[in-house]
């Protein structure tokens, strides 16, 4: 057996009812709700940032593709949307579905009420993409997704519960849709589901979802053009290891390669800045850039709502920075401990080196016993911390407001991976900072460490 460790053993079960135990308790306590803290902050975090993207990603899915224009108005120039990738998505592993689109400016009147709306046209395929638990269905709190009919333009729409409260209207009701353009045109339509994503300046405040052929046949357009396509992604088709590589290692562009690459991805600026999502959306948009005209432009969802994304990245931000903090309490508590425990075993230190044990010995024997407290910290650590995720997951007791954070309860999405790294981390830092209070071991004279009181 391994001296000392068997060393380090003895100590451990000799220290029950003294000061020591106390000190292990609490160095143990201490490393405990940091890891619980860590694992609850980056739960949620996840949970919130998966919670908030999927909303968006159900409304505008991963990447959209519209004519280039100079025109900043909220109509699409049409184009004929029966590209490459339209008609053959499986040259695309990675692409999961593609719906055509468009958007159309108008008001809704009332008896006592004018407001004005985005008509979001949609093609016959949203019909199965919405029927999809994972997608727009989430988002539906009362009533159905609008039917197509096979003759002529669907007379149904979808709209927000936040349109609906505003002009006092249920599923089932007649809404008459006014349009802007010259002649100016109505359309009476009915209300057949209401959704609700909490995004109220994006969608709950202004978008209705209606048939795609409507829009069409009021601007005069052919059955083959729309104001874009949205292109939703499988990201399970991207290898994280692959993205990091391909991005953190790939060389600027010479200007030879500069003629003939039309889009280019960004150079990760360091190890620790790489996302996933960030890094597959914009693999897929090059990718999918590179193989149509020039006079297409496709944009990721992230570009086009930007501000949500980078509130987003804030949000990890602080958990990272939480991170940082608890490190440095747990590190700072341990390098106490250990020197409480050297100070209180320097006659022990003594007597090993004068019996001709070496200083790493020594120094081992504390080593021990210090990550011998970081393992017990860290297996009620998350225990505390996964119970907890669990408890919230299962029971949603903490509530949120969804007009300030968009979801209704703090969200967890559970990761392995995530508790895993978390452990590491604190056990390998927190492991190399007692090497700087069992260095001060080395200078300690064996008669003077005997003598010791």
């Amino acid at each position: 057996m391994n001296l000392s460790y068997f060393i380090s053993k003895r100590l451990r079960q000799g220290t029950s009812g003294g000061f020591a135990s106390i000190i292990h308790t609490i160095a143990v306590t201490t490393i405990a709700i940091g890891l619980a803290a860590a694992i609850v902050s980056f739960l949620i975090m996840q949970g919130f940032q998966t919670a908030v993207k999927n909303k968006i990603y159900a409304f505008s899915n991963h990447l959209v593709i519209t004519k280039f224009t100079m025109n900043n108005a909220v109509e699409e120039q049409p184009f004929n949307f029966h590209i490459g990738l339209y008609e053959h998505p499986a040259r695309f592993p990675f692409v999961k579905h593609v719906q055509e689109y468009s958007h159309k400016a108008g008001l809704i009147k009332t008896e006592g009420e004018v407001l004005g709306i985005i008509f979001k046209g949609v093609g016959r395929g949203a019909s199965n993409f919405a029927e999809s638990p994972d997608y727009f269905k989430e988002n539906m709190v009362e009533g159905r997704f609008i039917r197509f009919s096979d003759s002529t333009y669907s007379r149904e729409v979808v709209m927000s519960r936040v349109i609906a409260n505003k002009i006092d209207a249920k599923v089932g009701d007649d809404i008459i849709l006014h349009f802007f353009q010259n002649p100016p045109r109505f359309r009476k339509l009915k209300i057949v589901g209401l959704y609700e994503t909490n995004l109220s300046d994006y969608f709950d405040g202004k978008v209705l979802i209606g048939d795609l052929r409507m829009v069409q046949q009021l601007n005069g357009w052919n059955a083959n053009e729309a104001g874009g396509l949205e292109v939703t992604l499988d990201m399970n088709q991207f290898g994280a290891f692959d993205l990091w590589k391909k991005g953190f290692l790939k060389q600027p562009a010479t200007p030879e390669e500069s003629d003939t690459v039309f889009y280019e991805e960004p150079v990760p600026t360091s190890l620790f800045s790489f996302d996933y999502d960030r890094a597959a959306l914009e693999n897929a948009r090059v990718q999918i850039a590179n193989s149509m005209d020039y006079d297409l432009n496709v944009e990721s969802v992230r570009d086009r709502f930007i501000q949500v994304f980078e509130w987003l990245d804030l949000v990890k931000r602080q958990v990272k920075i939480l991170l940082v903090i608890i490190l440095i309490v747990i590190s700072v508590n341990m390098i106490s401990v250990i020197l409480i425990l050297v100070m209180e075993r320097v006659p022990m230190v003594g007597v090993l080196k004068a019996l001709g044990a070496t200083n790493q010995t020594v120094r081992s024997v504390f080593m021990y016993s210090g990550m011998s407290l970081i393992a017990r910290g860290l297996v009620w650590g998350n225990i505390i911390g996964l119970g907890l995720c669990w408890v919230q997951d299962q029971f949603k007791i903490m509530k949120l407001n969804p007009h300030d954070y968009y979801v209704s309860y703090v969200p967890i999405e559970w990761s392995v991976w995530t508790v895993i790294m978390l452990n590491l981390i604190i056990f390998g830092i927190v492991s190399l900072v007692l090497l700087l209070p069992t260095h001060w071991m080395v200078k300690i004279s064996p008669v003077k460490a005997i003598r010791f009181d």
